[in-house]
C-alpha cells in the first residue's frame, strides 16, 4: 500500500476512533442475505478515477468503520450491509443499505442520518482541537423519495487532508447512504459525478 494511502486511512480512523468511541460489534440478528435484499453498487457505477479502476468487495453484514465517523450513533438500532470498494490509490468508497419495516421509520432514519452528517464536523472539532473540519452542503437528488448529498473536510494540525462525499436516499422502506473519500479538499471532489452514482444507488433498491 503506497505511504499516502497509509496516511489517509490513519487519518480516517482516528478521527473515526475520537468521535464514535463506539463498540465494533454487529448488532445482534444482523440482516442476512436473500433473493429481495437491495442491491448494492458495482464498481464501474463510483465516480471514474483518472489513474485507477475502482474494485469491489463483498457484501458484509454491520457498519463499515469509516461510516462510524459521523453516522454510528444513527445507526445503532438497526441492522445493516455494507460493501466497500477502492482504487489502488488513496480514493475509496462505500455503500451501506438499510432496510426497515416500514417506510414512514425509513424516512425517519434518512432524516436522522442527514442531520448526523450536518452536525459531523462540529462534533469532529469537539473531539480533537488538532483537527479542523468543515461541512457543505450539495443540495438534493430528485430520485423516488429523494436524496441529499453533503461534503465533509477534515484538516490535521499534522498535515493530512481528506474530502468525503456522502448521500442518503431512500425508496420505500429501504435507505442507503454512499461514501466517497480521498486525500484532498473540496476543489478534487467529483461532485456531479458522486450524484449521478448516489442516483444509481437509489434505483437499485427496489
Amino acid at each position: 500500500m503506497p505511504k499516502h494511502t497509509r496516511a489517509a486511512a490513519v487519518t480516517v480512523l482516528t478521527v473515526a476512533g475520537l468521535v464514535a468511541g463506539a463498540a465494533l460489534t454487529v448488532p445482534a440478528g444482523a440482516a442476512t442475505g436473500t433473493a429481495s435484499a437491495p442491491r448494492f453498487l458495482s464498481a464501474s457505477q463510483l465516480p471514474p478515477h483518472p489513474s485507477s479502476a475502482w474494485t469491489a468487495g463483498k457484501v458484509t453484514d454491520g457498519i463499515p468503520d469509516e461510516l462510524r465517523l459521523c453516522l454510528d450513533e444513527a445507526l445503532l438500532a438497526y441492522d445493516s450491509r455494507y460493501r466497500q470498494f477502492h482504487t489502488e490509490v488513496d480514493t475509496n468508497a462505500r455503500q451501506l443499505n438499510v432496510r426497515v419495516g416500514t417506510a414512514a421509520k425509513a424516512k425517519a432514519l434518512a432524516t436522522s442520518l442527514n442531520k448526523a452528517i450536518r452536525t459531523c464536523a462540529d462534533r469532529i472539532e469537539q473531539a480533537d482541537p488538532d483537527i479542523k473540519a468543515t461541512y457543505k452542503s450539495y443540495g438534493t437528488i430528485p430520485v423516488e423519495e429523494g436524496a441529499r448529498v453533503h461534503g465533509l473536510r477534515t484538516d490535521a494540525s499534522w498535515g493530512a487532508q481528506d474530502v468525503r462525499l456522502l448521500s442518503v436516499g431512500r425508496d420505500g422502506r429501504t435507505v442507503t447512504v454512499v461514501e466517497w473519500a480521498q486525500m484532498g479538499d473540496f476543489h478534487g471532489a467529483p461532485v456531479a459525478a458522486f450524484k449521478k452514482t448516489t442516483k444509481t444507488a437509489v434505483n437499485k433498491l427496489h
